[in-house]
């Protein structure tokens, strides 16, 4: 578990960034854009093109990894009402993160919203409202505890980057994206050590 835990956020990387350049001629049609509109219908239109199948698996796998990743850190923080907090809703922002995989509606259309269009956007908007609050309590838990009180500010400081880049779209977005990740490939590091730590 501990390395399932680890390639989570590599996976959700390299496949984002590996169908983008594969269905970059796709993504152009859809209305998308690097540079100028790098949020029209992006990450999420890549389900629509041709290998949008793995782009769908990825939401699901990413986000039953990172509900994992919740339970290990619940088993691992000391416990408390923040760790409790916390750990459940990071717990949910990853089950929002896998209904992601709900297809989503093209921006461009003459058809009306689909049941699993209108869906996959409520989920991108809980998942938001979930993973945010998480990482605020998650940094009361690491700083409650010795073995991750250095995470903590990191943690409030990656929200700090990383709350309003969600909000304001554009390339800013690209921040979003990054912060988030890194943030959880240095959590999931932190968790191995700690946890081999206490096996040794």
């Amino acid at each position: 578990m501990k390395k399932l835990i680890l390639i989570g956020p590599i996976l959700f990387a390299v496949v984002l960034v590996t169908l983008t350049f594969v269905e970059y001629d796709f993504l152009l049609s859809l209305g998308w854009h690097p540079i100028n509109d790098p949020t029209f219908d992006w990450p999420s239109g890549l389900a629509l093109g041709r290998f949008g199948w793995i782009m769908t698996a990825t939401f699901i796998i990413s986000g039953l990894i990172m509900t994992l990743f919740a339970r290990r850190l619940f088993l691992d923080l000391k416990p408390s009402t923040a760790s409790k907090l916390g750990t459940t809703l990071m717990a949910f922002a990853g089950l929002f993160l896998a209904t992601l995989a709900l297809t989503t509606d093209p921006t461009i259309r003459d058809t009306p919203a689909t049941w699993h269009g209108q869906l996959h956007d409520l989920s991108f908007v809980l998942l938001g409202l979930t993973l945010f609050p998480a990482m605020v309590v998650l940094g009361f838990a690491f700083r409650a505890d010795e073995r991750w009180k250095s995470l903590a500010v990191y943690t409030w400081g990656t929200l700090a980057l990383a709350g309003p880049a969600f909000f304001i779209k554009g390339a800013a977005f690209y921040v979003f994206l990054f912060s988030i990740l890194l943030w959880n490939e240095l959590a999931a590091l932190r968790l191995t050590r700690t946890t081999l730590g206490e096996s040794l």
